[in-house]
């Protein structure tokens, strides 16, 4: 499957390194300040970018190779990036960020996003078990107050949410929230969101994955809950649809020189939208990912004829 590792890998070998963007290697200073958003819940503002950890970030951080994951968390808390999710199954990266946080003396001031992840898919969990999960989370991370604690995939809302809502009255989580990209839970995630008081959701949204817009952003909106985005590059399908295509020269009007940019600034121009979290384990595209939150957003005139220009171009 075509990722944005091998579509710089391609880039590369097609190109030549002297023809890839020179933003990936340069310093963004002088571009301008990385973009914030408020958590409608307290009014406190997060940068728009932040890292994930589901994807390359885990298969890194699983490999014991942690210096490329410590040279990524410090490079974006030079940039302005604060927001840092994780989860007890993204295999060792809830761990491994944590002693690389501590070591670089930015575990205090990082936000730190991780999850409840005990309930089997469609079952009930075991609320001892998603205490000592959550116990774990605490350990590993190195903090007794952790920013955001959700219920991931939905798992158990009746059992789970309790825990968090305890641990939050506690002062020991400071925002709960629910979590699905998977479109079989999204019925439940919207019925949550009603009838629910949660903080944030995180939810996948891209330029080609567009279900977010119909009621889930709306509805966040509505209800004032933050929004988290996962999967900004289509799931990856988007670097397989641009393979050997340059970023269109209008592209500039809103500050986009690369196709990250260009794919994240579509979803950062969506004002409901919180912070991004694209996961990577490599520096340059930490650089590039912060590019997308800097500098001018599409408008929406702009935002069809982006969503036109990729629906022109072949299928994955």
């Amino acid at each position: 499957m075509m990722n944005r590792r091998t579509w710089l890998q391609t880039a590369v070998a097609t190109a030549g390194a002297a023809a890839l963007p020179q933003s990936w290697a340069q310093s963004l200073s002088g571009r301008g300040q990385l973009i914030t958003r408020a958590i409608p819940t307290t009014g406190e503002r997060l940068p728009i970018i932040g890292l994930g950890s589901s994807a390359t970030f885990a298969q890194v951080a699983r490999s014991e190779d942690h210096d490329a994951l410590k040279a990524v968390l410090a490079k974006m808390t030079e940039l302005g990036g604060k927001l840092f999710d994780t989860a007890p199954s993204y295999g060792a990266s809830e761990e491994v960020a944590g002693k690389i946080a501590q070591e670089l003396g930015i575990n205090k001031t990082l936000f730190w996003a991780t999850k409840l992840n005990v309930a089997p898919r469609g079952g009930k969990a075991d609320a001892d078990a998603a205490r000592k999960q959550l116990e774990t989370s605490f350990k590993r991370i190195g903090r007794p107050v952790i920013d955001l604690v959700q219920v991931h995939n939905m798992g158990d809302i009746a059992t789970q949410l309790p825990i968090l809502r305890e641990a939050k009255q506690q002062g020991r989580i400071r925002y709960l929230g629910i979590t699905t990209t998977f479109e079989n839970q999204y019925a439940e995630l919207i019925e949550t969101m009603r009838t629910q008081q949660v903080d944030f959701i995180g939810t996948n949204y891209a330029i080609d994955d567009l279900f977010a817009e119909k009621t889930i952003l709306p509805l966040a909106k509505e209800r004032g809950i933050a929004v988290l985005v996962y999967a900004p590059f289509g799931r990856a399908r988007l670097w397989a649809r641009v393979k050997g295509q340059q970023v269109p020269e209008w592209a500039k009007e809103f500050d986009a020189t690369t196709w990250a940019q260009f794919f994240l600034k579509f979803v950062a121009s969506h004002p409901t939208v919180t912070c991004i979290t694209p996961a990577t384990s490599r520096v340059a595209n930490m650089v590039d990912n912060i590019g997308g939150g800097i500098g001018r957003l599409p408008d929406e005139a702009m935002r069809k004829r982006m969503m036109d220009h990729i629906n022109s171009l072949p299928n994955a």
